[in-house]
Order: C-alpha cells, then structure tokens, then sequence
C-alpha cells in the first residue's frame, strides 16, 4: 500500500485534529450538566458553554466520577507539596478546563502556576470566552491576553495558556520556558483523554519526555481500556466513526499493560486503578451514597460498565516517588478476582430462523414445548415490547403474531412464571425509576385454531389478591413452589424507588389468590437485586446479584423445603466464582448454570458458570461469540431452556446504553450447547 503524498496526509491529520478538538466541546457540556445537578461544585464551568443542557444521569454519574479521580489526585499532588517553595501544575490538552479558575476560587493557589496547553484554535477560543466574562477575568487580576503573536494566549502570573500542538516537543518546550515554566521544580502533569488520540509513537514519547525533563513530577492520566469485549467494540466504533480513533487502547488494553508503559518511558513508580476501583476503595461510603442519590437511576450494568473501561493513572518520579496518589485500601469490597476458566468455550449461534427480537429489562417462560412468550421490556423503538411470541415449526423458530386482550400495559424488570396447566404469572416491574407497578396480572396464552396460523391468542387478567401485598419493586425474582399441596409463588428482593435494595420474602397461594405466611428458617440471605432464583428438589436456588452499597454477590443460597416450610441453607463452592449480576440462570439436574451479567472484579465478561449443587464444584468457561455477527450483551437479557434434557438455552435480548457511545442491543436470539460444560 502506496502513501498518500505530504499534502494528503496533512490534511488528513487536520480533519483529525478537528475531530480531536470537538470531543472538548462535548466534554465540558457533559461535565457542567454534572456540574449543574449537583454531582460536584464548579459555578465556572459555565462560562465556557453556550447554555447548559441537562444529560442523561449516567452521563452525569460518568463525568462526575472522572471529575473526582482528577480533583482527587491534584487535591493529594497540593497536600503533599505544601512545603515546597513553589509548585506547577501542567495540564495537557486542557481544552475548556476550568481547574485553574475553581482552585483559585478555592484559595488552594498558594505558591502554584498552573500551565495549559492545547491546539492552537482551542487556546484562543478559550482566551476569548475567558475575555468575555467577567466571573472568569477576576479570577486573573494581571492578565495579559497574547494572542496575536506566540504561543501564549494568556499570561498572568499564576495561570498561563498556550497554543502549541503537544506533539511537538521542541515547541512545547520553547513555549513553556518563555512561559516560565520552572523545570526543576515539583510538577504535576495532567492528562485527561488526551495522548489517546494521538498514534502511540507520540503519546509514548510525550510520556518519555516529561519523565525525562521533569526531575520531580506527577504525571496524573485518565483514559480507556479493555477494547476487547462488546462494550470496548463499541466504544471504539463510536469513535471510529467521529474521526477521533482512541490509538493507545489496543496497545495498552488494561491497567497493567498501563502500568508497564510509564515504567518503561522513565517513571519510577506507577498506580493504575479502573474506575470501579477508585469508586469503592477511594469515595467514602457517605459520598457513594450521597450521588447514588442525586437522581432517579437504574442502569447499574451500564454504569459498572462504563466505569471498567476507564482508568485514572498516577506516576511519578524523583523526591515525589514516595507520596503516591493513589492508594487504595488493602481490602476493597472489589478486590481484583482472575476467575479459573476452563481451556475451552462454549460456542454462542443464532437461533434457527432468527426472528429479531432487540430489547432489554423483558421477561420470558415457556409456556408449553415450542412456544416461548416474551413480556415488556424497552427497544428501539420505546416500550413497545408488551407481548411477543416465538414458535417452533420443524427446526425453526419465528415470531407469532399475538392477539392481546386485557392488561396491554408494559413494564421493565419485572417477572414472567409458568405455572403448569394454569398459564403465568407476571408480578412487579416498573415503568421508570420512580414508579413501580403492583398489579399481579395472570396470563393465559394458546395458538390460533385456524390451520397453519402463526397467531397466539394472550388473555391479561388483573388478579385480585387478598392479605397483606409486598412493596412495589422490580429486579426481583418470583419462583414456583410447592407447599402442602399448593402452588405457591416465592418473590424475593428487588429494588423499589426508595430502597436501592430489598431483602423481605413474600409468598403468594395461587389457588387462593392470596398473599400468606409461610414458616422460613435459617440465615436469611443478604438483600439484593437482579439476581436469579430457579426451582430445585422442592423449593429454589438463588445465585447472586447486586447487594447494599452497590457491590455484586457470589453466593449460592439453597431455599430448602422442610416439613413445616422452607430453611435457609448456604451452598459452599469450591473455586469460588466470581460475583456477579444480571444473569440468567437454570437448574439442570443437580447443576446450577449461570449465564453472562456483569462482574467488576474480574477482566473480560462472564460467560457460563456451573456449579454441581451436590458436591459444590463449579467450573468457569468464556463464550466464543465469534459466529454472532454483532457484539454479544449478556445483560439485560433473558433465557429458556429450549429442549427436555437442558442441553441448549437461547438467549434473547440484552444490551443497553454504552455510556456517550450510543446504544447497543443484540439483534436477535442465540443458542449455547451447554454438553460440554454439563459433560454430557
């Protein structure tokens, strides 16, 4: 392959750059919606925007929490530099930054200059938003504005901006001397979602020659990674398509690869924490707990998410080795977990026939062989998932056409129970984060009389229960039991719009309609939601799920029937599986498999656990999605076991908001063959 002659390439590398410098105006939109909720206090940011636009909140969640790493960092860098006779702050491709403006609103300037650098273009619209505002120009009583001539586009003398493209050493130095810069003295140097645009060759020599230049530094950078799984395929692809490509993530793909880079360029000591880290070992529980509670929220998979595919990096060098800024606590509630994979996958393919089905938050049951319903859920298209039907003809499977009478009101998160010879029952669910729905609807289905119709006849009823109902709540699970003769419908936890998690258990006689008491003993497990619950030898198994303060669940909790009721019992495994939620699970004879959800302790995505609930052994495998043609989501999603020995599940559904990268929901059903795992 030829390359394009100079002229190409140079313009080429402008539309690059001009990419590169929208993504600035994007951020400080996004970060004074944050800013504006409350999420953390900065008035200044506004003056470098339009007008303010309020974001969805877990982009607020997300810049808040890139908001805190930094401050966090620059806040330590400050505290132990306090001694010094001066100190210099060097942000990298600030952009529209207020940093220097809110800690001189703060008073914590005392003997520091704070130095930005940034495109040319970005500097003097900077100067001139910095020249129209009052709010901002106080904040710089000597300033001189420079931006007809050189690279320095203010000048004062705690805050200089300057215009130089930081892939050119040589001008960045020349600048920064004429600047003032004082390279002898404790520097920190910041970097947020910047080197990554560029090729790794300049990002790796910007990193080189700070290591190298500044005797005493503190290089603080927040960026990406994990570029492998579905949510890095479309985070790349989203800047892929904004001409911005994120260069370093597949050569540097995790913290460690991260950690390696800066020690290989000249740092002598480096921390590297993904964004779960930071959030759990180094907010207070009274923080976490304080912005879990800013906004109405429930998009928990997409925020862990999110937050595993950024990292905040500290390294340093010479007399500021010893005072690192980042220090996690030795035990954190997400301690980095490698799981114990087997040395094969198991192979996921598209459902013979292929009906599309894209959605999150639905519900499923087979309601007899060859027949799979569908309820609720949020698509493409909004909530306009109520009912939906696959049937089998021969060896294929195809969406019927339902005809729904009754209750046609949707609901996410809520569940859908076959009961054998009476239909299903659908209990819970919501429509958003602050109103639940505690309508207990029966649900009685049957194909269409007429030869070769694809029609299913779905009647909705309101059941009307008698005694004392649970609370409103979705993610919960709802089980079918036996007791003393009666059908029995087991719901436990979940989560409603005060309570981020519940742990109460509830029993509804289906026969009578009636909400009861049943005698349970044992040690009740933690509360949770979005974990499973699946019927065994009499009562249930419950694997998981999200817990208080918003940390993922491992354990195995067997609801055993006794003669009087039902005990509480823990299932002792051995390797322990990593915890996890929003998963799929199914008991198939005495082994317990759980599909995908979400883990924060461990690289890569869940595939399938088996646990043997006699002998307590589990096994761990990856799921080889490589004939799927689009990115495989396992959350958010449901499935059914789709012939009588439990060999082969579908999968239906999943995905969700990949943060500012747009939404990603699977296309249509897939299928595992569980006998390699099952060892059939």
């Amino acid at each position: 392959m030829h390359e394009a002659p100079p002229a190409t390439q140079k313009k080429l590398r402008q539309r690059v750059d001009a990419a590169v410098q929208g993504t600035n105006d994007s951020s400080v939109v996004s970060k004074v919606s944050a800013a504006a909720q409350g999420y953390f206090q900065d008035d200044l940011l506004r003056h470098f925007v339009c007008k303010v636009s309020r974001r969805a909140p877990l982009i607020n969640r997300g810049y808040y929490i890139r908001w805190q790493a930094v401050d966090h960092c620059v806040k330590r860098f400050l505290k132990v530099t306090e001694n010094c006779a001066g100190r210099q702050i060097l942000s990298l491709g600030a952009g529209f930054d207020s940093l220097y403006f809110r800690l001189h609103a703060e008073g914590a300037l005392e003997r520091v200059v704070v130095f930005e650098v940034d495109f040319p273009d970005v500097t003097r619209r900077k100067a001139a938003l910095i020249n129209a505002s009052d709010g901002l120009k106080d904040a710089l009583p000597d300033w001189d504005c420079l931006v007809a001539t050189g690279p320095v586009c203010v000048s004062s003398a705690q805050y200089k901006l300057l215009g130089v493209d930081v892939r050119n050493r040589s001008e960045v130095e020349e600048g920064l001397s004429a600047a003032g810069l004082q390279w002898e003295r404790p520097t920190l140097v910041l970097s947020e979602v910047v080197l990554t645009y560029m090729e790794t060759k300049w990002s790796d020599s910007v990193i080189g020659w700070a290591a190298r230049t500044l005797p005493q530094a503190l290089f603080v950078m927040y960026e990406q990674i994990r570029p492998d799984d579905p949510f890095g395929r479309v985070m790349q692809n989203h800047f892929l398509k904004l001409n911005s490509k994120i260069h370093a993530l597949c050569p540097y793909p995790d913290t460690s690869a991260q950690t390696q880079r800066f020690l290989q360029q000249g740092w002598d000591e480096c921390v590297c924490l993904d964004m779960n880290q930071f959030y759990f070992s180094l907010l207070s529980q009274e923080e976490r707990e304080r912005v879990e509670n800013m906004e109405p929220f429930d998009e928990f998979e997409e925020w862990h998410q999110k937050c595993s595919h950024y990292f905040i990096l500290s390294a340093s060098k010479g007399s500021l080795t010893s005072p690192a800024l980042l220090v996690p606590p030795k035990e954190s509630p997400v301690p980095l977990i490698v799981p114990k994979l087997e040395g094969f996958s198991l192979a996921a393919r598209p459902l013979a026939g292929a009906p599309c089905v894209e959605a999150v938050g639905m519900a499923s049951s087979v309601l007899e062989p060859g027949l799979l319903l569908l309820s609720g859920g949020f698509g493409r298209g909004g909530r306009d998932t109520a009912a939906m039907a696959l049937i089998r003809e021969h060896t294929d499977w195809t969406r019927a056409t339902v005809e729904l009478q009754g209750d046609k009101g949707v609901r996410l998160y809520h569940t859908l129970t076959s009961v054998p010879g009476w239909g299903a029952v659908v209990t819970g669910g919501r429509t958003s984060p602050l109103n639940p729905i505690d309508r207990v609807l029966k649900l009685t289905c049957r194909l269409s009389d007429q030869p070769d119709s694809r029609t299913v006849l779905l009647s909705v009823e309101k059941m009307l229960c008698t005694g004392q109902a649970p609370k409103p709540r979705w993610r919960h699970t709802a089980t079918l039991l036996n007791h003393g003769g009666k059908n029995y419908l087991f719901v436990f936890g979940g989560r409603s719009e005060k309570e981020p998690v519940l742990g109460d258990a509830h029993f509804l006689c289906l026969e009578d309609q009636h909400w009861t008491d049943v005698p349970l003993e044992g040690c009740f497990p933690e509360p949770r939601h979005s974990h499973s619950a699946c019927a065994y030898r009499g009562g249930l198994v419950m694997f998981g799920g999200l817990g208080q303060g918003g940390v993922p669940l491992g354990d195995v909790t067997w609801l055993k029937a006794s003669p009087t009721g039902f005990v509480w019992k823990q299932v002792q495994m051995q390797p322990a599986l990593v915890p996890r939620y929003s998963h799929s699970a199914h008991v198939i004879g005495e082994n317990l498999v759980v599909v995908g959800g979400v883990w924060l302790q461990a690289d890569g995505v869940p595939g399938v656990a088996v646990i043997n609930l006699t002998t307590g052994r589990s096994t761990e495998v990856n799921i080889d999605a490589s004939s799927v043609p689009w990115p495989l989501m396992l959350h958010s999603f449901c499935s059914e076991l789709l012939d009588p020995d439990g060999t082969e599940v579908v999968l239906i559904g999943g995905g969700g908001n990949c943060f500012s990268f747009g939404t990603h929901l699977n296309t249509h059903p897939v299928t595992l063959d569980l006998r390699p795992v099952l060892g059939h």
